[in-house]
């Protein structure tokens, strides 16, 4: 029998275990194969794809916590994101002299964040008084006004073209849009809010959160205020948002408003089901199953004799293919393949009939 005691979790010989021993060995191995990964890949590897879904990832797992751990399905993610891109081009340095301030970093990413957290905040204040369907129009309502706007507006966000020209910081002499400086750097805080949102999800808070998604009623009748803890989920998934939308933004040099248009919002979204939406890690599988599928269909058409403009087609059927066979995305695949690798065809077919 385990021996339990109050430090932690000891084995059947009453030794306890730390937490590295808790994690599985191939968790182990994917992280040391991630961490040794600019030895052997190449920079557009590297740079392109890695890069990319780690930002993309992080901005999907904003809004899976706030679907999986909220159950509310929020299209605005994107515009958040975008929005932070904005802060960073209008209050720092970019090619558009005229209207960026060119403030230093250390004030122009807090402002960011600051603002994105507002912003996600208000959002999540007038949705949070909706459920289902109405919440994702609502969303989507405000994603598309933030879109149009920013296209006619000159005077701040410079209309059409947005912002070019928008690098990071020169911070420990190191060049953060080189191949290797930007992996690891979008390698950071990829795990960091994975960690971050998976601990969460045990805190009080986050275990509070999930009660008010099963049963608002009953959590409302113990004394949890239900809107507030809605509110601040919106705020906390929004600086997760802001964070992947300031490094997307390092990372392609410019934000516009195709960054925030209806296609890149719906592609968030398509990410999060993909990957599943029960889990952090999730969004992560969807976003590099994402990059890799819009990185490499256009050859794969093309090579086929089809058009290459048609690569959106490729991606919806692998989403709709997905989705038909696990409505939990890759991760539900997997759990299906586990269950019935790990089945008993003898003893379960017995258990059946019964």
């Amino acid at each position: 029998m385990a021996v339990i005691d109050e430090s932690g979790v000891s084995d059947t010989e009453g030794r306890k275990t730390g937490w590295a021993e808790q994690i599985p060995v191939q968790y182990w191995v994917v992280a040391i194969l991630l961490l040794i990964m600019p030895a052997f890949a190449s920079d557009f590897t590297l740079y392109q794809i890695f890069g990319w879904s780690f930002i993309l990832g992080m901005i999907a797992l904003s809004l899976m916590f706030l679907a999986g751990y909220g159950g509310m399905v929020s299209l605005v993610q994107m515009t958040i994101a975008a929005l932070a891109g904005y802060m960073i081009a209008i209050f720092g340095d970019s090619a558009i002299t005229d209207i960026s301030q060119g403030w230093p970093w250390y004030v122009t990413i807090p402002i960011a964040l600051i603002v994105a957290m507002l912003f996600g905040s208000v959002v999540g204040w007038l949705s949070v008084r909706t459920e289902g369907i109405y919440t994702i129009m609502i969303t989507l309502a405000i994603a598309s006004a933030f879109f149009y706007f920013t296209r006619q507006n000159y005077v701040v966000f410079n209309g059409f073209s947005g912002f070019n020209g928008v690098l990071p910081p020169n911070l420990f002499g190191v060049d953060w849009r080189g191949s290797k400086a930007f992996y690891y750097l979008t390698l950071f805080w990829a795990v960091a809010a994975y960690l971050i949102v998976l601990y969460l999800s045990r805190a009080p808070f986050g275990l509070a959160l999930q009660g008010v998604r099963d049963n608002p009623r009953r959590m409302a009748a113990l004394g949890f205020n239900v809107n507030a803890h809605r509110v601040a989920a919106y705020a906390f998934a929004a600086v997760i948002a802001a964070i992947g939308g300031i490094l997307l933004t390092w990372q392609s040099a410019q934000v516009s408003p195709g960054t925030a248009g209806v296609g890149p919002v719906i592609d968030i979204l398509i990410i999060a089901v993909i990957g599943g939406m029960r889990h952090p890690i999730g969004p992560f599988i969807g976003a590099f199953i994402y990059v890799l599928l819009k990185t490499f269909s256009i050859d794969v058409l093309t090579s086929l004799g089809l058009g290459g403009e048609r690569f959106q087609l490729l991606i919806g059927i692998s989403f709709l293919v997905i989705v038909f066979w696990s409505p939990d995305g890759i991760l539900g695949l997997w759990d299906k393949w586990r269950q019935r690798s790990d089945k008993d065809p003898l003893r379960d077919a017995g258990e059946s009939n019964l």
